[in-house]
Protein backbone atom coordinates (compact mmCIF):
# COMPACT_ATOMS: atom_id res chain seq x y z
CA UNK A 1 0.00 0.00 0.00
CA UNK A 2 1.46 3.35 -1.06
CA UNK A 3 1.42 6.08 1.59
CA UNK A 4 -0.37 9.33 0.83
CA UNK A 5 1.81 12.41 0.43
CA UNK A 6 0.67 13.92 3.72
CA UNK A 7 1.21 10.68 5.65
CA UNK A 8 4.68 10.36 4.17
CA UNK A 9 5.58 13.93 5.05
CA UNK A 10 4.42 13.44 8.63
CA UNK A 11 6.39 10.22 9.00
CA UNK A 12 9.50 11.88 7.65
CA UNK A 13 9.30 14.81 10.02
CA UNK A 14 8.59 13.06 13.28
CA UNK A 15 11.82 13.87 15.14
CA UNK A 16 12.68 15.66 18.37
CA UNK A 17 14.66 18.86 17.86
CA UNK A 18 16.07 21.64 20.16
CA UNK A 19 17.18 22.85 23.65
CA UNK A 20 15.24 23.87 26.73
CA UNK A 21 16.11 26.53 29.31
CA UNK A 22 19.84 26.73 28.60
CA UNK A 23 22.18 25.54 25.83
CA UNK A 24 22.72 21.79 26.00
CA UNK A 25 25.92 20.51 27.58
CA UNK A 26 27.79 18.36 25.06
CA UNK A 27 27.76 14.67 25.95
CA UNK A 28 31.36 13.53 26.57
CA UNK A 29 32.73 11.11 23.99
CA UNK A 30 32.06 7.50 24.87
CA UNK A 31 28.95 8.24 26.93
CA UNK A 32 25.48 7.19 25.88
CA UNK A 33 22.88 9.82 25.01
CA UNK A 34 19.87 9.39 27.30
CA UNK A 35 16.31 10.65 27.14
CA UNK A 36 17.13 13.61 29.38
CA UNK A 37 19.61 14.90 26.80
CA UNK A 38 16.88 15.48 24.22
CA UNK A 39 16.01 19.17 24.32
CA UNK A 40 12.55 20.65 24.89
CA UNK A 41 11.79 23.38 22.36
CA UNK A 42 9.62 25.02 19.76
CA UNK A 43 10.94 25.32 16.22
CA UNK A 44 9.73 26.58 12.86
CA UNK A 45 10.81 25.27 9.44
CA UNK A 46 10.49 26.56 5.90
CA UNK A 47 9.67 23.90 3.28
CA UNK A 48 10.66 24.37 -0.37
CA UNK A 49 11.08 22.29 -3.52
CA UNK A 50 14.68 21.08 -3.75
CA UNK A 51 14.37 18.97 -6.90
CA UNK A 52 11.71 17.88 -9.41
CA UNK A 53 12.57 14.73 -11.34
CA UNK A 54 11.53 13.65 -14.82
CA UNK A 55 9.04 12.34 -15.63
CA UNK A 56 7.03 14.29 -13.08
CA UNK A 57 4.37 16.92 -12.81
CA UNK A 58 5.47 18.91 -9.75
CA UNK A 59 6.73 22.41 -10.59
CA UNK A 60 6.72 24.02 -7.15
CA UNK A 61 6.37 23.13 -3.48
CA UNK A 62 6.39 25.51 -0.54
CA UNK A 63 5.13 25.44 3.01
CA UNK A 64 5.96 25.59 6.70
CA UNK A 65 6.16 23.34 9.73
CA UNK A 66 5.89 24.10 13.43
CA UNK A 67 7.26 21.56 15.90
CA UNK A 68 7.05 21.40 19.69
CA UNK A 69 8.72 18.97 22.09
CA UNK A 70 7.81 19.23 25.78
CA UNK A 71 9.55 17.42 28.64
CA UNK A 72 6.72 15.93 30.71
CA UNK A 73 8.94 14.24 33.32
CA UNK A 74 8.34 10.58 32.48
CA UNK A 75 7.66 11.18 28.81
CA UNK A 76 7.89 13.49 25.81
CA UNK A 77 4.82 15.33 24.50
CA UNK A 78 5.14 16.44 20.88
CA UNK A 79 3.00 18.39 18.46
CA UNK A 80 3.77 18.93 14.82
CA UNK A 81 1.74 21.04 12.41
CA UNK A 82 2.61 21.62 8.79
CA UNK A 83 1.15 22.90 5.56
CA UNK A 84 2.45 22.34 2.05
CA UNK A 85 1.20 23.67 -1.29
CA UNK A 86 2.14 21.68 -4.39
CA UNK A 87 1.84 23.30 -7.83
CA UNK A 88 1.85 21.21 -10.99
CA UNK A 89 3.17 22.26 -14.40
CA UNK A 90 -0.29 23.51 -15.41
CA UNK A 91 -0.44 25.84 -12.42
CA UNK A 92 -2.97 23.81 -10.44
CA UNK A 93 -2.39 23.98 -6.68
CA UNK A 94 -2.99 21.28 -4.08
CA UNK A 95 -2.97 22.37 -0.44
CA UNK A 96 -2.23 19.77 2.23
CA UNK A 97 -1.97 20.15 5.98
CA UNK A 98 -1.50 17.96 9.03
CA UNK A 99 -1.76 18.14 12.82
CA UNK A 100 0.11 15.35 14.62
CA UNK A 101 0.49 14.84 18.39
CA UNK A 102 2.16 12.13 20.47
CA UNK A 103 3.09 11.25 24.01
CA UNK A 104 6.00 8.81 24.33
CA UNK A 105 7.32 7.42 27.59
CA UNK A 106 11.04 7.99 28.14
CA UNK A 107 11.65 4.25 28.51
CA UNK A 108 10.61 3.79 24.87
CA UNK A 109 7.76 1.44 25.77
CA UNK A 110 4.50 3.41 25.30
CA UNK A 111 3.17 5.79 22.65
CA UNK A 112 -0.13 7.64 22.29
CA UNK A 113 -0.75 9.28 18.93
CA UNK A 114 -3.29 11.35 17.01
CA UNK A 115 -2.99 12.45 13.39
CA UNK A 116 -5.39 14.60 11.38
CA UNK A 117 -4.72 15.14 7.67
CA UNK A 118 -6.41 17.71 5.44
CA UNK A 119 -6.50 18.32 1.70
CA UNK A 120 -7.89 21.55 0.28
CA UNK A 121 -9.17 22.39 3.78
CA UNK A 122 -11.20 19.20 4.24
CA UNK A 123 -10.28 16.42 6.69
CA UNK A 124 -9.28 13.33 4.72
CA UNK A 125 -7.72 11.08 7.36
CA UNK A 126 -7.72 10.72 11.11
CA UNK A 127 -5.57 8.13 12.92
CA UNK A 128 -5.43 7.66 16.70
CA UNK A 129 -4.43 4.99 19.16
CA UNK A 130 -1.81 3.64 21.53
CA UNK A 131 1.24 1.41 21.06
CA UNK A 132 3.01 -0.64 23.70
CA UNK A 133 6.38 -2.40 23.50
CA UNK A 134 6.73 -5.44 25.78
CA UNK A 135 9.79 -6.49 27.77
CA UNK A 136 10.62 -9.20 25.21
CA UNK A 137 10.73 -6.65 22.37
CA UNK A 138 7.38 -7.54 20.82
CA UNK A 139 4.54 -5.05 20.82
CA UNK A 140 0.95 -4.21 20.04
CA UNK A 141 -0.83 -1.16 18.66
CA UNK A 142 -4.49 -0.51 19.51
CA UNK A 143 -6.21 1.87 17.11
CA UNK A 144 -9.30 3.87 18.04
CA UNK A 145 -9.51 5.67 14.67
CA UNK A 146 -10.27 5.27 11.81
CA UNK A 147 -11.66 2.05 13.32
CA UNK A 148 -11.13 0.18 16.57
CA UNK A 149 -8.72 -2.68 15.98
CA UNK A 150 -5.50 -4.21 17.29
CA UNK A 151 -2.34 -5.19 15.45
CA UNK A 152 0.81 -6.93 16.62
CA UNK A 153 4.14 -5.16 16.23
CA UNK A 154 7.22 -7.09 15.09
CA UNK A 155 10.08 -7.79 17.52
CA UNK A 156 12.50 -4.89 17.84
CA UNK A 157 9.95 -2.19 17.01
CA UNK A 158 11.20 1.29 17.96
CA UNK A 159 9.14 4.33 18.94
CA UNK A 160 10.08 7.75 17.44
CA UNK A 161 12.10 9.39 20.22
CA UNK A 162 13.69 6.06 21.11
CA UNK A 163 14.78 5.68 17.48
CA UNK A 164 16.37 9.13 17.62
CA UNK A 165 18.32 8.22 20.77
CA UNK A 166 19.40 4.85 19.33
CA UNK A 167 20.68 6.36 16.09
CA UNK A 168 22.56 9.15 17.89
CA UNK A 169 24.21 6.58 20.16
CA UNK A 170 25.05 4.39 17.18
CA UNK A 171 26.71 7.29 15.35
CA UNK A 172 28.69 8.33 18.45
CA UNK A 173 29.92 4.73 18.80
CA UNK A 174 31.08 4.57 15.18
CA UNK A 175 28.22 2.49 13.72
CA UNK A 176 27.08 3.24 10.20
CA UNK A 177 23.77 1.34 10.02
CA UNK A 178 20.63 0.95 12.16
CA UNK A 179 17.90 -1.36 10.86
CA UNK A 180 14.50 -2.10 12.39
CA UNK A 181 10.75 -1.44 12.38
CA UNK A 182 9.52 1.99 13.51
CA UNK A 183 6.07 2.68 14.97
CA UNK A 184 5.18 6.38 14.97
CA UNK A 185 1.39 6.44 14.51
CA UNK A 186 1.39 8.07 11.07
CA UNK A 187 0.01 4.97 9.36
CA UNK A 188 -2.99 2.79 10.15
CA UNK A 189 -0.92 -0.24 9.09
CA UNK A 190 1.31 -0.42 12.17
CA UNK A 191 5.11 -0.32 12.03
CA UNK A 192 7.23 0.42 8.97
CA UNK A 193 10.60 -1.17 8.28
CA UNK A 194 13.44 1.36 8.27
CA UNK A 195 17.11 1.41 7.36
CA UNK A 196 19.17 4.32 8.72
CA UNK A 197 22.59 5.02 7.19
CA UNK A 198 24.86 7.17 9.40
CA UNK A 199 27.81 9.38 8.56
CA UNK A 200 30.83 9.72 10.82
CA UNK A 201 30.26 11.75 13.99
CA UNK A 202 31.13 15.43 13.40
CA UNK A 203 32.90 17.64 15.94
CA UNK A 204 31.30 20.89 17.13
CA UNK A 205 31.22 23.71 14.59
CA UNK A 206 30.02 27.30 14.51
CA UNK A 207 26.29 27.68 13.79
CA UNK A 208 25.81 31.38 13.16
CA UNK A 209 22.00 31.33 13.04
CA UNK A 210 21.62 29.15 16.16
CA UNK A 211 24.69 29.65 18.38
CA UNK A 212 23.34 27.32 21.11
CA UNK A 213 24.16 24.47 18.72
CA UNK A 214 27.79 25.51 18.21
CA UNK A 215 29.27 23.50 21.15
CA UNK A 216 27.49 20.30 20.04
CA UNK A 217 28.53 17.40 17.86
CA UNK A 218 26.31 16.26 14.99
CA UNK A 219 25.69 13.47 12.50
CA UNK A 220 24.08 13.24 9.08
CA UNK A 221 21.77 10.33 8.49
CA UNK A 222 19.55 8.98 5.74
CA UNK A 223 16.45 7.00 6.74
CA UNK A 224 14.68 4.78 4.21
CA UNK A 225 11.08 3.71 4.94
CA UNK A 226 9.71 0.46 3.51
CA UNK A 227 6.19 -0.89 3.16
CA UNK A 228 6.13 -4.08 5.29
CA UNK A 229 3.35 -5.65 3.20
CA UNK A 230 5.32 -5.16 -0.01
CA UNK A 231 8.43 -6.69 1.53
CA UNK A 232 6.59 -9.72 2.89
CA UNK A 233 4.89 -10.36 -0.47
CA UNK A 234 8.10 -9.89 -2.42
CA UNK A 235 10.26 -11.98 -0.13
CA UNK A 236 13.10 -9.47 0.05
CA UNK A 237 14.21 -5.87 0.00
CA UNK A 238 12.08 -3.43 -1.98
CA UNK A 239 12.47 0.13 -3.16
CA UNK A 240 11.81 2.49 -0.23
CA UNK A 241 8.44 4.19 -0.11
CA UNK A 242 10.33 7.39 0.66
CA UNK A 243 13.56 8.55 2.25
CA UNK A 244 14.66 11.44 4.44
CA UNK A 245 18.11 12.89 5.04
CA UNK A 246 18.74 14.92 8.20
CA UNK A 247 21.49 16.61 10.14
CA UNK A 248 20.97 15.77 13.82
CA UNK A 249 22.75 17.51 16.66
CA UNK A 250 23.57 15.54 19.79
CA UNK A 251 20.61 16.99 21.73
CA UNK A 252 18.16 15.73 19.09
CA UNK A 253 17.90 18.87 16.94
CA UNK A 254 17.43 18.28 13.22
CA UNK A 255 18.06 21.63 11.54
CA UNK A 256 18.26 20.41 7.93
CA UNK A 257 15.92 17.95 6.17
CA UNK A 258 15.65 16.51 2.66
CA UNK A 259 12.50 14.48 1.94
CA UNK A 260 12.74 12.29 -1.15
CA UNK A 261 9.42 11.20 -2.70
CA UNK A 262 11.04 9.89 -5.92
CA UNK A 263 9.10 12.28 -8.19
CA UNK A 264 10.30 15.29 -6.22
CA UNK A 265 12.39 16.27 -3.20
CA UNK A 266 11.33 18.76 -0.48
CA UNK A 267 13.90 20.63 1.61
CA UNK A 268 13.20 21.77 5.18
CA UNK A 269 15.34 24.33 6.98
CA UNK A 270 14.92 25.50 10.55
CA UNK A 271 14.27 29.25 10.69
CA UNK A 272 13.30 29.73 14.34
CA UNK A 273 14.17 27.99 17.60
CA UNK A 274 13.15 28.77 21.16
CA UNK A 275 13.41 26.92 24.50
CA UNK A 276 10.42 25.47 26.37
CA UNK A 277 10.54 25.23 30.19
CA UNK A 278 9.61 21.89 31.70
CA UNK A 279 10.99 18.66 33.06
CA UNK A 280 11.41 17.50 36.64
Amino acid sequence: MRLSLVTALVALLVAPLAQAQAPATPVPAGQQIEARHLAAHRAAYRLTLAQAREPGNIARAEGAMAYELIDACDGWATRQRFSLTLTDRDGTELETASDYSTYESKDGRRLRFTLTQMTQGAVTTRIAGEAEIMADGTGVVRYTEPAAREERLPPGTMLPNHHTILTLNAARNGQRLVVGPLMDGTSEDGAQDTTTVLSAWDAPREVADFPALSPLGSVRMRIAFFDRDAQSQGGGATTPSYEVSLRYWENGIADQLLMDFREFVVEGRMVKLEPVPGGC
